[in-house]
């Protein structure tokens, strides 16, 4: 009897820390979760001036389905004229998630640069400098992904190409 007993508390004790633990994680998310999509919408946002300059506007944001990378796609005014499209991207892989604003110009759909809103990479540092800077100043092709965090370049590589595709193949306005 003694032993049963024994189960009980221990069971009913255990409940009441899983009960209490879901119950802050589900308090905390509920308290910031409006403060992280106003951060991400803020990065979104300083993305855009990056590479489209400091007076680009958001005109227009659509949401894509049928890509794997692609998820969204802005169109960009700087004053009145509409000038390019930034497209979001996400991705992953075993060294952890990335999200990127590739730019691209109005004109041809040519790639501009890519600015990173999200890098848990392991290697984040190592492709930032040796992978992502180098394409942004023009001194590294997309396609040369041998940079020291190779997966990581795979992937950003993968979702610029992605992201190129989603820009030709987007024609509202």
């Amino acid at each position: 009897m003694a032993n049963k007993k024994h189960y009980i508390i221990t069971s009913i004790t255990l409940g009441v820390v899983a009960l209490s633990s879901a119950g802050l994680i589900g308090l905390t998310n509920f308290i910031t979760n409006d403060k992280i999509v106003e951060n991400e919408s803020n990065k979104i946002k300083s993305s855009i001036t990056t590479i489209f300059g400091s007076n680009s506007t958001i005109k227009k944001e659509v949401t894509l389905d049928s890509y794997d990378y692609a998820k969204n796609v802005y169109i960009i005014n700087d004053k009145n004229n509409t000038v390019g499209k930034a497209i979001k991207t996400i991705g992953s892989n075993m060294y952890g998630e990335i999200s990127l604003i590739v730019g691209f110009k109005q004109t041809d759909n040519s790639f501009i640069s890519m600015s990173i809103i999200t890098n848990e990479q392991s290697y984040a540092a190592t492709l930032v400098d040796n992978y992502i800077n180098p394409i942004n100043d023009g001194t590294r092709k997309v396609e040369d992904v041998s940079c020291g965090a190779t997966y990581g370049a795979k992937l950003v590589r993968d979702m610029i190409s992605d992201a190129q595709k989603a820009c030709k193949e987007y024609k509202g306005e």
